[in-house]
């Protein structure tokens, strides 16, 4: 063979082998990333080719699927009272993926996770179609109603607990969406979508898990727990030597009180009233470093906080003296979820123990068996028992006779602290009303510990308070739990 001849039955020889090579890479590499990839529409295709799994409140699908027409995505997702549980579920759409349980739990509710391996493998044995899975929520129903409800067309959000396991009860933000309509791949559903992720009121956006608000006055439990915790007061009835106004430390700028005579109180009657002063200066003598350990032990600072939808970051930050004390009551770079607000007042509730928050008790078969359950989880001792009951008889006396009259319930012992953060440059916009919560029963159990924060841009400002706008709405939430449990 000359020479020419052979290069060139060398260079086919070489391209066969690299078709060979490129060949098998793709079919026995490649073939499970390729199989599993959102660009494969036969992904999409086997997706919503059945039916897909529910998730399940109080014992009843929140959930369900449709068969569709003129598209070989056979059925799409719906859900019954859409803008209730949006916060909760997330979406499901044929056009746009899927996001928090519905997303979370794919594998689960569309029947393709590997632990249902041997379920599908009897049902295909014996000619049964392949079926989803269930989520098991612990959601309380009439609670993320009376929560729903209760900010109505309000801006806001809340969020419920149970202090005793961390399981979540209630998760509701407003304005809210209707999942339902974009589940499908039709033209229309994507302008629907479209038109949502546009709009200015963001009514995609979980309020209660990913978004942060200064905590305003409802910090001051923290604080509180910080003073008791580092020795800077023993006494919650003795008199805290604090002026009235209170200048911040290193500066000339006076911190000042909305009402209440704040001169030297003691730290159950600042409570009572919201003492700025009291609050400001009991957070600088605890110094950043302190407050920063003891916010994190409520679960501040915490980046990979899952629920198991990912929580927003709350932060307390480290800060100089004036911000510090400023942070103190809730303002400054100070930030916080609802979520985090509520895990705080279920702290004190529980005697000083943080449960890790959780909304899946379950995963189940399609034939009922279970394939997970959650065991509860503590995730720090907030603050000592003995510390945790003088913070519990404090909150108390805020709802008995201080600025959370509001959140009374009869036969019920309820403790919580109102807020009213400031927002904006100067505070320029209009507040933040906050409540924080927790009830009590005549048997000493605390069933649910709640967080309102509402951003009403409708009202007065001089109306916007916690005590006013968020506290009757967290009483709704807590008599809804006590009623479900009788």
């Amino acid at each position: 063979m000359n020479k020419p001849l052979r290069r060139i039955a060398i260079f086919c020889g070489l391209l066969i082998l690299a078709l060979l090579i490129r060949d098998n890479w793709i079919q026995y590499v490649q073939a499970d990333s390729l199989k599993s990839d959102n660009k494969n529409r036969r992904v999409a295709i086997e997706r919503y080719g059945t039916p897909r799994g529910d998730i399940i409140v109080d014992g009843k699908a929140i959930t369900g699927s449709v068969e569709t027409e003129g598209t070989d995505y056979k059925f799409k997702r719906t859900w019954k009272n859409g803008e209730m549980w949006a916060p909760v579920t997330g979406y499901s759409s044929q056009i746009v993926g899927a996001t928090q349980l519905e997303n979370l739990e794919d594998g689960i509710l569309t029947g393709n996770d590997d632990r249902l391996f041997f379920r599908n493998t009897l049902d295909m044995i014996t000619g049964k179609k392949k079926e989803g899975g269930s989520v098991v929520t612990t959601l309380n129903a009439a609670a993320q109603k009376a929560a729903f409800e209760g900010l109505g067309d309000k801006k806001g959000a809340v969020a419920a607990l149970d202090p005793k396991t961390g399981a979540i009860l209630a998760l509701a933000s407003t304005p809210s969406y209707d999942p339902s309509t974009f589940a499908g791949i039709s033209t229309k559903d994507s302008e629907t979508f479209s038109k949502l992720e546009k709009d200015k009121d963001k009514p995609m956006l979980n309020r209660a898990l990913r978004e942060t608000y200064p905590p305003g006055s409802t910090f001051k439990v923290v604080t509180a727990a910080a003073a008791l915790e580092n020795g800077v007061v023993s006494d919650i009835d003795d008199k805290t030597d604090t002026p009235d106004p209170y200048k911040l430390p290193e500066s000339s700028t006076p911190l000042t009180n909305e009402h209440g005579e704040c001169k030297n109180a003691t730290l159950r009657y600042a409570l009572e009233q919201s003492c700025n002063t009291v609050f400001g200066k009991l957070s600088d003598a605890v110094r950043n470093d302190k407050m920063i350990e003891q916010a994190e032990k409520f679960g501040f600072n915490n980046a990979t906080l899952d629920t198991p939808v990912r929580a927003a970051e709350s932060v307390y930050p480290e800060d100089n003296r004036p911000q510090n004390a400023m942070a103190g009551i809730g303002q400054a770079s100070n930030r916080a979820t609802p979520l985090q607000m509520a895990m705080v007042a279920s702290a004190v509730a529980n005697n000083g123990e943080l449960m890790r928050p959780y909304m899946v008790d379950q995963l189940r078969a399609s034939n009922l068996d279970v394939i997970e359950s959650h065991d509860p989880e503590s995730l720090s001792q907030a603050v000592s028992p003995e510390n945790a009951q003088k913070l519990q008889a404090m909150m108390e006396s805020v709802v008995k006779n201080g600025t959370g009259t509001r959140a009374q319930i009869d036969g019920v012992t309820v403790g919580g602290k109102t807020g009213t953060a400031q927002h904006g440059v100067n505070n320029k916009e209009k507040p933040y009303a906050w409540f924080i919560s927790y009830a009590k029963l005549s048997d000493g159990s605390s069933p649910v510990a709640v967080a309102v924060v509402v951003e009403d841009g409708s009202a007065n400002r001089g109306e916007i308070s916690g005590g006013g706008l968020a506290a009757p709405i967290a009483k709704s939430v807590m008599q809804a739990v006590i009623n479900s449990k009788k």
